[in-house]
């Protein structure tokens, strides 16, 4: 069973950057350079949302609330996945999670990482 580690959360002030990490387990190499690969976020009384998606090939695609701040990449070699995030604002605070998109069932989900964001 795929297991899903991420990491990079913390405290930054507005207008501050992150760079989260997302590193698979549980699944080969072969697959994981297959599938595409998402960022999600969620904040309390809230469903979890996808911020960012990245395919096999490299396409990449963005919620409207985030592009041109995030960047999504992976690197294949290392079954892990990353987000850059910059001109971080306060509605970006949540807790961020990587998984398939679409997402593997409900026990794939990691414990995610929190950022917060203080203006």
């Amino acid at each position: 069973q795929v297991q899903l580690v991420e990491s990079g959360g913390g405290l930054v002030q507005t207008g501050g950057s992150l760079r989260l990490s997302c590193a698979a387990s549980g699944i080969s190499f072969s697959i994981f350079s297959k599938i595409t690969m998402g960022w999600y976020h969620q904040t309390p009384g809230k469903e979890r949302e996808l911020v960012a998606t990245i395919s096999s090939s490299g396409s990449t695609n963005y919620a409207d609330s985030v592009k041109g701040r995030f960047t999504i990449s992976r690197d294949n070699a290392k079954k892990s996945v990353y987000l850059q995030m910059s001109s971080l604002k306060p509605e970006d605070t949540a807790v961020y999670y990587c998984n398939r998109n679409p997402p593997w069932g409900n026990n794939s989900w990691g414990r995610g990482t929190q950022i917060i964001v203080s203006s």
